[in-house]
């Protein structure tokens, strides 16, 4: 049994997706015996007010921190603003909830024997390093995005600048100082690796769904029915709608398709191009798209039983820096993926081991739309791909499977 300290910037009740895996691998590491105390920040990407209302903040030191319970795991909150879309101002908000996790770790934790920090931002890794310096314990840090590689693919940042190499030996440092690195892909791995980091140091482990939670549901729902989309074929995205998704592709796509009369778009959540995205589909007046803001959790399964095909847009280059978690949502819920991304990513490895769909260039109108056109065609063969899909998940990336690598992986530590 160890004492773990889940440094993170978004938690539960948040409805991200990052939330949901952090919390539940938290959830299951407590119920492996463990200590586990979460320093995270409050809800403030994602806002779900049933969550909320589950899971209450207490209001602490005139609203400087706030505490809550997660399944019996002790909860704190830092402050923090709505997401921001200027990078500037999520730079100023990093900057303020590592000021407050330091001054609240020194006052409200004790001693801990493991340090697990997840990022974005890449600046968690120091501070994870600095509360294990604080507070004891080895830093395990998460990989969810290579930066600052990632900003440069969405164009955030050039090589040129002056922060990139700040960024760049920032970078280094987290990996040096950390006792083990845990990225979610073998691609990542091998990129860390590149910085001339040891491969022992370095284990993969990859994000998981929650496979009771979500899996195969029939379209006809209550989200379908009121929609009124139960007799369309639904292309469905789900997720963040930000800087690496490749969303002039889809509109070009939704012109080029409004006139067929069975084919619908279905874009739901929220983000940093939400406000654009739904303007431009708004001005447009498209006949075949239906966007809804983020919805609730319980909501979720629903979504995703709506969708006959699921896509995946990341711009060129992207893929090799970031995997959405939505790819294994897709396939817990039997539903094909199309996803369009770099050729040589980790996202199209998954998708052809797994059999679970197509995979075409990004950035590409032309070959998205011809692989829409091709799945409706072939909807009914198309099942396969999901019922595959469902499959591959069960066997390797369950929750179950994966919060138990995490768990051997602490235990090692702290025997170590």
């Amino acid at each position: 049994m160890a004492r773990i300290l889940v440094h993170t910037l978004v938690f539960a009740p948040d409805g991200v997706s990052t939330s949901q895996i952090v919390s539940e691998l938290a959830h299951d590491l407590h119920d492996y015996g463990h200590q586990v105390v979460v320093l995270t920040t409050q809800p403030h990407y994602n806002r779900d007010l049933d969550a909320e209302a589950q899971q209450p903040l207490q209001r602490r030191l005139f609203g400087m921190y706030y505490t809550s319970q997660y399944h019996g795991i002790r909860v704190i909150h830092t402050r923090m603003r709505r997401k921001a879309d200027r990078v500037s101002g999520r730079f100023s908000d990093y900057l303020i909830f590592h000021a407050l996790s330091l001054i609240l770790a020194a006052f409200l934790i004790g001693r801990q024997d493991a340090v697990l920090s997840v990022s974005p931002p890449l600046t968690i890794g120091v501070i994870g390093w600095l509360l294990t310096l604080i507070k004891g314990g080895k830093a395990i840090y998460n990989v969810q995005e290579i930066y600052p590689a990632v900003m440069v693919q969405t164009g955030m940042l050039t090589e040129e600048s002056r922060l990139y190499p700040i960024l760049k030996r920032i970078e280094r440092f987290v990996y040096r100082t950390s006792q083990v690195i845990v990225p979610i892909s073998d691609g990542f791995k091998a990129t860390i690796i590149a910085e001339g980091i040891a491969p022992g140091k370095v284990v993969t482990i990859p994000n998981f769904v929650d496979t009771e939670f979500i899996c195969p549901q029939p379209k006809d729902n209550e989200l379908s029915r009121e929609l009124k989309l139960v007799d369309k074929y639904v292309v469905l995205y789900a997720g963040n709608i930000g800087i690496t998704q490749s969303f002039d592709m889809i509109i070009e796509v939704m012109g080029r398709l409004a006139d067929h009369p069975h084919i619908h778009f279905l874009i739901v959540g929220d983000g940093a191009r939400r406000a654009q995205l739904e303007a431009l589909i708004g001005e447009k007046r498209f006949p075949n798209v239906t966007m809804l803001p983020y919805q609730p959790r319980h909501v979720v399964p629903n979504i995703y039983a709506t969708g006959d095909l699921h896509l995946v847009p990341l711009m060129a280059g992207t893929a090799r820096t970031t995997i959405p978690s939505k790819i294994y949502t897709i396939m817990a819920s039997g539903r094909p993926a199309l996803v369009s991304v770099d050729h040589d990513s980790e996202l199209v490895s998954v998708v052809q081991s797994a059999n679970c769909g197509l995979a075409t260039p990004p950035d590409n109108a032309d070959a998205l739309e011809a692989a829409i056109l091709h799945a409706y065609a072939e909807r009914e063969a198309f099942q396969q791909y999901g019922a595959n899909g469902r499959r591959y998940i069960e066997q390797h990336y369950s929750r179950k499977a994966v919060s138990a690598q995490y768990d051997r992986l602490i235990r090692q530590l702290n025997n170590g």
